[in-house]
């Protein structure tokens, strides 16, 4: 039975083969509306067989399975391994093979031909489509589904970028139709998506705001002065042992989400000993009742230090440092309501699917080793682990309780109301991203270059918010220059300069031709940023010890903190 999101899309999703853009918020069964779009590929490629075979109960010879694939493309390997279980499970019957293609796992040449669903990561995807062999099989994709679709925003929005240009290029190069549909939170500047996805704006268009939330979300924020770190931390404690202790007396779950693996731990702690001095114990496990034996029978088997000590008194942390039986324990306690509050990091959030009634956000500092400082948590992790607010079998409502410095009180009540547009990231990787192609061949020369950038979000985006992106009295140059081909011919320009300076490629100012060099293939193969490269390439001597070469490799600018 289809809800209320899914019943007004499925005529599209099922019945047509437009491509699609759905903006609808967390928990409203996006994942549904792919496997309709899924259907309609197999529909496509059903086997006429005679009526009478019709009631033959193995219906797996009734699709040609070797004639096309579909592409999920999930953002977070946690997201890859639960979309497999779920669609594995249901495709089964149809004889689809379902298969992880990430980091973790490699696949065979023949294992990907014996696949239907390839479930697989931005950056894994990407490096298929660019090496020469991956073509075999990329011809035969029917459809890309690319789930959480605003990481565009992010700072891996490029590599979306770079997936979806190189499939609307191919669409017009081959004239052979490829599906895209886009799924995503709800987003202001959901029309610029569209536009990218190469979406009909009547046919394909589907925007749900936060009405159609399964369960409506009531929201607190709490802001803190206190300037002292150690005293914050207690401060903090207190206040989320006050929000438990309140849930445990309506009889409800929750989550505190913290941000860093050593914090789940503390936090438990510091819970579980404020109950013990106050003697309020039994809120969160009542004596002698089974969950206490339950909880106290599993805790003799787990591994962790800290979850063993604090699961007896109904307290739990999960995160991805802990082994598998660990996280799979907590996961099915806490499904079937033993654990009265689980302290886990933001993974939790975007793998395995478990809300709770009410969801603490601990603090919404998180510390970035990219930039080796401390940054605010990205909108797309705060909403996310919101969206697991509210149980939407058993809840009428969920609960979602923000604590961060008062400063940034404002930031978040904007964000949860949704007024942040989605900007393209694409500027600061361009020349890896441009070099991807030269040593493809789809672009050989500047003009190629500028034509591949008028495909990409970052240009849509420069159409409608040119200040942001570098142009200077944007109306002047717009009228001037409606398709923008002079600020794309510089970007294009700069970035072929700085690929002949790293040595990945050569430029030849003058026609503007543009040559693979065999770096700029192994940069491009291995997905190496062009800085590292041209280090490597300054460097490297035949006669180097293995000390040597490591501390070269320190140096590249993916180890700079």
């Amino acid at each position: 039975k289809l809800n209320r999101v899914q019943s007004k899309m499925s005529e599209v999703a099922l019945r047509s083969s437009e491509n699609i853009l759905l903006c609808a918020p967390t928990g409203a069964g996006k994942t549904n509306v792919a496997m309709l779009t899924m259907l309609n590929i197999l529909g496509q490629y059903r086997k006429q067989t005679m009526e009478d075979d019709m009631d033959d109960p193995d219906s797996k010879g009734m699709f040609d399975l070797n004639a096309f694939k579909i592409v999920y493309v999930a953002p977070m390997k946690a997201l890859v391994q639960e979309v497999v279980k779920n669609f594995a499970d249901r495709l089964k019957t149809y004889g689809v093979n379902v298969r992880e293609l990430s980091g973790d796992s490699n696949l065979t040449r023949q294992q990907i031909a014996e696949t239907q669903l390839l479930v697989t990561t931005p950056e894994k995807w990407d490096i298929v489509t660019r090496q020469g062999e991956g073509r075999a099989y990329t011809q035969m994709v029917k459809l890309v589904i690319i789930d959480e679709i605003h990481l565009l925003h992010d700072e891996r929005g490029p590599v979306l970028e770079s997936i979806v240009s190189r499939v609307i290029r191919q669409v017009e190069t081959t004239a052979e139709p490829i599906r895209l549909v886009g799924l995503s939170a709800t987003l202001p500047n959901y029309a610029d998506v569209a536009t990218f996805l190469r979406v009909k704006p009547d046919k394909g268009l589907f925007f749900f705001d936060h009405s159609y939330r399964p369960v409506p979300l009531q929201m607190q924020y709490v802001g803190i002065t206190e300037r002292n770190a150690f005293k914050r931390f207690q401060l903090q404690n207190e206040i989320c042992y006050e929000k438990a202790l309140a849930q445990r007396r309506n009889g409800n779950q929750m989550l505190i989400f913290v941000h860093s693996r050593a914090e789940t731990g503390k936090t438990a702690k510091a819970l579980r000993d404020l109950a013990l001095e106050r003697d309020e114990g039994s809120n969160f496990v009542r004596d002698g009742g089974a969950t206490q034996e339950i909880l106290r029978e599993e805790a003799s088997t787990v591994k962790n230090a800290d979850l063993k000590e604090v699961l007896p008194h109904g307290f739990a942390i999960h995160h991805a440092g802990m082994g598998r039986e660990d996280r799979e324990l907590v996961e099915d306690l806490f499904a079937d309501r033993h654990i009265a509050v689980l302290c886990t990091t933001a993974t939790l959030a975007w793998g395995v699917n478990l809300p709770a009634h009410a969801v603490i956000i601990k603090g919404t500092q998180i510390y970035d080793p990219a930039k080796g400082r401390w940054a605010e948590l990205s909108p797309l992790d705060v909403l996310q682990m919101l969206g697991r607010a509210g149980r939407p079998q058993y809840d009428s409502e969920g609960e979602g309780i923000i604590m961060t410095q008062h400063s940034e009180l404002q930031y978040y009540l904007s964000l949860t109301n949704l007024q942040l547009p989605v900007e393209s990231q694409l500027i600061k990787t361009l020349p890896d991203h441009i070099n991807a192609e030269i040593s493809l061949g789809t672009v050989q020369n500047v003009s190629e270059a500028v034509d591949w950038l008028s495909y990409s979000f970052l240009y849509i985006r420069m159409l409608q918010n040119p200040g942001l992106y570098g142009i200077v009295n944007p109306e002047q140059t717009l009228k001037e220059d409606p398709t923008l081909k002079r600020r794309r011919l510089d970007l294009a320009h700069t970035a072929a300069s700085l690929l002949e300076k790293s040595h990945l490629a050569r430029y030849d100012r003058k026609s503007g031709a543009l040559q693979s060099t065999p770096l700029g293939r192994i940069a491009s193969q291995y997905y190496l940023s062009h800085t590292s490269m041209a280090l490597y390439s300054r460097h490297m001597r035949p006669n180097m010890s293995d000390i040597e070469l490591l501390r070269l490799f320190s140096l590249s600018g993916e180890f700079a903190h």
